[in-house]
């Protein structure tokens, strides 16, 4: 009997202790999302380009690229994104280090000299890596503005 409980209280506290380490890695990757929109606005690229995996990835309207094009497109403000109003988040986690985040956003952005407000769902897939995070991808889909993340 007492082996018994003893081992209940060990698996509930390895439970526990597992949980609370899912929603810490929940709520760090959604605030790390949420700095990321603001330092595009910012066009800060000192804190993306430690962020972007060398071999990420970013798919727009307009194409797919790499790392390297995505942090000049943003330093020269070919693509300005002024705002982005952030509607729903929804987090999965794969395996321990893996991450995707999906975004519902209206993205009012500044494209080739002109301002433009769009509906998107933004896909992004993040890694742990050492103690940090780094964005592997970041997909946009242009969306109506009843879309719904469905949980």
């Amino acid at each position: 009997m007492r082996f018994s409980i003893h081992i209940f209280l060990f698996i509930a506290i390895f439970f526990s202790c597992s949980t609370s380490k899912n929603i810490a890695h929940t709520s760090e990757i959604i605030q790390l999302s949420k700095d990321k929109w603001q330092w595009m606005a910012d066009k800060d690229i000192s804190k993306l380009e430690p962020l972007f995996h060398e071999d990420s990835r970013f798919v727009h309207m307009s194409g797919t690229w790499g790392k390297a094009k995505e942090l000049e497109i943003i330093k020269t403000g070919s693509i300005w994104y002024k705002k982005a109003e952030i509607h729903d988040v929804l987090l999965k986690s794969f395996n321990k280090n893996t991450y995707i985040l999906w975004n519902r956003i209206t993205l009012t952005a500044n494209v080739r000299g002109e301002d433009v407000t769009t509906q998107f769902t933004v896909t992004e897939v993040y890694q742990k890596q050492g103690n940090g995070y780094k964005l592997l991808d970041l997909t946009f889909s242009s969306v109506r503005d009843t879309h719904a993340l469905e949980h």
